[in-house]
């Protein structure tokens, strides 16, 4: 059996992998099934080779994968093929994550971070009670398998691109080794006050640039390897960061945000009083300039992309960043020396749009050789992920990668052979690993990976909705119906609320492995005869700045609530879902709107399902600032009690289930604690499930499948009466 040699669709897939579709009737969906599929995150590729790696996640399990490209035949012949295999052998549902993975110069390792940070008090989390202990710690393994070698505690590799040398992060403290030397051992590298992040190493592999944060203002250090000499570049009030050398290394440039008082969390922030910059140095000279300087208004306030890097030195000496001049989240590039550039819209601008349009930049990505950009989008396709590519000088518009697919691509790389490699999914198909060649045929690498029993054809197809909030703002939304819902049947209805609030679901599985699961749920809640409804609520990402930016949201006013009441209308209205036995759920701000909406709201929704939700705003702030007083600014923090589920507990009457892990670090477990105790006192049904040291994103895969199960039957029996 091969791969398939070009982007198959659903069907296509699964009869390659040997299920007559046509004979057999679609298999029950399973939970534990669905739960199972495999999750890939971390995919990299090769500076040679044209090998790709990724991090596989299957029930808990987690292992680096490497793809090794070969010659393709019969139907494939004249493209590459990949057989992908595993070089990590890690077992059981330990809880210890891998991430951020990376290759070393020569493409014959790879490094990678295992295991979470500790908490405050210096607590690894530790959600299997492994006897032997956790910790958050660095590994290098050989491409050619074998057992990795720990280099020490930390997190934050970067392998040098001359040579075996790699540097990370431990306390705040740059770390470094050389994989070559069969005598170096792991060392301090740099001594310096302060917390380092964002490491870069030159060209050459001479010196590495780091962040250095202080607290109330951040440096942009370089050290000098063979002189030990450390120096800080341009050092100001303000906060500088996201360091990249240009591709010459004779030059550093970084972005530096302007000093100002702490912004109140959870509370729009459209603008800022001093606008964000690039600032670009000699490193010879040490001499710097600024190379540009945003607007007033609208994208004065820096909104990062996701990406390795906030800042790309491309080909002809140009700079790429992300900007959100017009209120969408968008890729510019000027000259390096700075001067002026010439907007597409004609309008003259300090800096090239490159990606003009209503859609937001996510993944951001350069190609080996610096002359384009690769990005995933929702453009003209505002509810899914496509990838698109453009040149560095905006000398061309952007081209998307015209893979036969109606779901999504996210995190695109390209390979030292040319090929643009994604991961994908559609509403049936999980996310998976693409290779798309240059004719836009592509790849999946799914061959023995998804688990015995899954059947996509046995999931829905959720379908995108707008709903009309009760202040009249239109909320997207996506509708799940179960596959045998016949006319005129009413079932229970559920409302999912994503968590974030820095999300967005998709009309496909997730690329975030939290909302993986959710996706998960959702579908295997249609199966038992659900109308699900997820909702896009105002200040997610995907929509703009105004939307994510929505004025009194959260602290500020817990202004979705008026989206959670228009979604309960949409579904008590909907001829299909009987108006009694409406449910909500969700997790984190989701856990928040959920106990919003059985707070303000319980003659509309019978029953809800927290998982680890923010239920006080000022206890919730704390936990992100410690120091945090209520006193500071009295109006806020009235503000902030005002717009939080225990300030209307004295409405809530429907049954709730609490989930909570007690090592979470997102949302503190006193959250839950004082909600269940204000709750018992008012005769509230309150029903509870607790992971012992669990965290916020649940580490173990068993845990997640218990939460949701457990949801299942709570849903079950208060909205349908099964016991």
């Amino acid at each position: 059996m091969t791969r398939s040699t070009s982007l198959l669709s659903a069907l296509a897939l699964i009869a390659l992998l040997g299920t007559d579709v046509g004979a057999q009737p679609a298999s029950p969906v399973s939970l534990d099934t669905l739960m199972a599929t495999p999750f890939p995150t971390e995919l990299v590729a090769a500076p040679a080779g044209g090998r790709i790696a990724w991090v596989s996640s299957n029930s808990g399990v987690h292992n680096v994968l490497i793809a090794d490209p070969s010659p393709g035949s019969g139907p494939m012949a004249g493209r590459t093929d990949h057989k992908w295999r595993a070089v990590t052998t890690y077992t059981g549902d330990s809880g210890l994550w891998i991430t951020e993975l990376g290759w070393t110069s020569d493409a014959q390792a790879l490094v990678y971070v295992r295991g979470d940070g500790a908490n405050r008090q210096g607590e690894s989390p530790n959600p299997a009670q492994l006897q032997d202990g956790t910790e958050q710690a660095v590994f290098a393994v050989a491409t050619a398998g074998g057992t990795p070698r720990r280099l020490g505690a930390g997190s934050g590799p970067v392998p040098s691109p001359r040579g075996q040398r790699v540097a990370w992060v431990s306390r705040g403290q740059i770390w470094s080794v050389d994989l070559a030397s069969a005598t170096d051992k792991p060392a301090q590298l740099v001594n310096a006050r302060g917390s380092a992040s964002a490491l870069a190493w030159s060209p050459d592999g001479s010196s590495l640039a780091f962040a250095s944060n202080r607290g109330t203002h951040s440096y942009v250090g370089v050290f000098t390897l063979a002189t030990r000499e450390l120096r800080y570049l341009d050092p100001s009030l303000d906060r500088d960061g996201n360091p990249v050398w240009s591709p010459d290394g004779t030059r550093l440039a970084w972005i530096r945000q302007g000093a100002a008082p702490r912004a109140r969390m959870f509370s729009p922030r459209r603008t800022v009083d001093e606008p964000w910059s690039i600032q670009v140095a000699d490193i010879k000279t040490g001499q710097s300039h600024q190379a540009w300087k945003a607007d007033a208004g609208y994208g004065s306030a820096f909104q990062p992309v996701v990406a390795d890097s906030q800042l790309h030195w491309g080909r002809g000496d140009r700079l790429v960043f992300p900007w959100e001049k017009d209120g969408w989240l968008h890729l510019y590039s000027i000259p390096a020396s700075g001067g002026m550039g010439v907007s597409r819209d004609g309008r003259g601008s300090t800096a090239t749009l490159l990606t003009p349009g209503a859609f937001e930049v996510e993944y951001v990505n350069i190609t080996p050789d610096r002359s384009r950009m690769l990005y995933n989008s929702n453009q003209d396709d505002i509810d899914r992920r496509h990838v698109w590519t453009v040149p560095v000088d905006g000398s061309a518009r952007p081209a998307r990668n015209a893979v036969k697919s109606n779901g999504s691509e996210w995190q695109p790389v390209m390979t030292s052979d040319g090929d643009t490699v994604v991961l994908h999914a559609d509403a049936q198909m999980p996310p998976n690993v693409m290779v798309i060649w240059p004719d836009g045929n592509a790849h999946n690498l799914l061959e023995n990976m998804l688990p015995a029993g899954f059947d996509p054809s046995a999931l829905v197809q959720p379908a995108a909705v707008t709903v009309t909030a009760t202040d009249g703002m239109p909320i997207p939304a996506q509708l799940f119906l179960p596959k045998d819902l016949k006319a005129g049947e009413k079932r229970p209805g559920l409302i999912f609320f994503h968590g974030g609030s820095r999300r967005q679901m998709l009309l496909n599985w997730h690329y975030n492995y939290y909302y993986r699961n959710a996706y998960a749920m959702n579908q295997w809640l249609a199966s038992q005869g659900y109308v699900v409804l997820s909702v896009n609520y105002r200040s997610g990402i995907g929509y703009g700045l105004e939307f994510r930016e929505a004025l009194n949201y959260g602290a500020s006013g817990g202004a979705e609530f008026n989206d959670v009441m228009g979604a309960g209308l949409f579904m008590k209205g909907r001829a299909d879902v009987d108006a009694s036995r409406i449910g909500l759920w969700g997790g984190s701000y989701g856990g928040y709107l959920t106990a919003m909406g059985l707070s303000r709201a319980s003659d509309l929704f019978a029953a809800g399902v927290d998982f680890h939700g923010v239920h006080d705003w000022n206890q919730g702030i704390r936990t992100f600032v410690p120091d945090y007083n209520v006193l500071d600014d009295p109006d806020f923090s009235r503000k902030a009690f005002a717009s939080s589920p225990m300030a209307s507990v004295d409405g809530w009457k429907s049954p709730v289930l609490l989930i909570h892990g007690d090592d979470d670090r997102n949302v503190s477990f006193i959250e839950s604690i004082n909600l269940i105790v204000a709750l018992r006192r008012r005769g509230v049904e309150v029903e509870q499930l607790v992971f012992p040291d669990e965290v916020h994103d649940f580490l173990r895969h068993g845990n997640w499948v218990r939460g949701y199960k457990a949801a299942t039957d709570f849903f079950n029996r208060r909205l349908r009466g099964h016991r």
